[in-house]
């Protein structure tokens, strides 16, 4: 038998699969024209018997009867094991750092609160009742447009002389049923912000020390807003020794 394709053309198909249980190829193939058996076919012989069968046609060859076809591929295997899917993750970090703050002014004379002439009544006509008491309250606004912490925070306002108020350090003597030597005064705050650990829009706050108070606090969220500080010192309940009277009023902002 001759095994010849004629008037006609072999096509052969080069593939590569990406798959890792994929056999390369290799192939062995004979035919031969057997007197009594006709047409005889070896594919792929394995195994004793196999290589027994091969060896016959081999021997066949040898000697000028039947043909052989064999095809082998080989490419090397991929260096790691392929990993169709790859996840990778980036942790990405970056910290913020805490912050308050509160715009007072360019220097330290902006924060100097004077009332200047604390008026009382001074008329030789006056009831000896009233004679030497407070002509009316004094009063201060103070506002910053730039105030406020990034993080939780405590908003403080504390008097150094606590409930005295401002503090005449040099009185002299003076009749105590009578007179004082000191002008309590109260103070209110009020800002735009949220109460500590909220999430939310912020809304009008407030924080008040009142005349017989010291200090107050109150704990925010984070916020930002103008700030607006409101002093007054009501008339006093006895008449004022004459000097000078001082306090200082200190406003915190503290983030937690």
């Amino acid at each position: 038998m001759k095994n010849i394709l004629r008037g006609t053309v072999a096509a052969i198909a080069l593939v590569s699969m990406a798959s890792a249980a994929h056999a390369q190829t290799d192939e062995r193939h004979y035919a031969a024209t057997v007197p009594i058996f006709g047409n005889v076919t070896l594919t792929n012989p394995s195994g004793f018997g196999g290589a027994l069968a091969a060896g016959a046609f081999e021997a066949a060859i040898a000697f000028g009867v039947g043909t052989r076809y064999t095809a082998e591929a080989d490419a090397p295997s991929d260096s790691v094991p392929a990993t169709p899917v790859v996840n990778v993750a980036f942790n990405l970090s970056g910290s913020v750092n805490k912050d308050c703050s509160f715009y007072s002014g360019n220097n330290a004379a902006a924060r100097n609160i004077d009332f200047g002439v604390i008026g009382v009544r001074t008329g030789n006509n006056e009831n000896v009742s009233d004679a030497f008491e407070m002509v009316g309250p004094a009063e201060a606004e103070i506002e910053s447009l730039t105030a406020g912490c990034n993080f939780n925070n405590t908003v403080t306002l504390a008097k150094a002389n606590g409930n005295a108020g401002m503090v005449n350090a040099a009185p002299g003597g003076y009749d105590s049923d009578e007179f004082q030597a000191n002008i309590p005064y109260r103070v209110e705050a009020s800002w735009t912000g949220i109460a500590a650990n909220t999430v939310g829009s912020g809304t009008s706050q407030s924080l008040n020390v009142a005349t017989n108070a010291a200090n107050a606090a109150i704990t925010q969220g984070a916020w930002r807003s103008d700030f607006e500080l409101e002093i007054e010192a009501p008339v006093a309940q006895r008449a004022l020794v004459a000097g000078d009277y001082s306090d200082t009023l200190t406003l915190t902002l503290a983030a937690s």
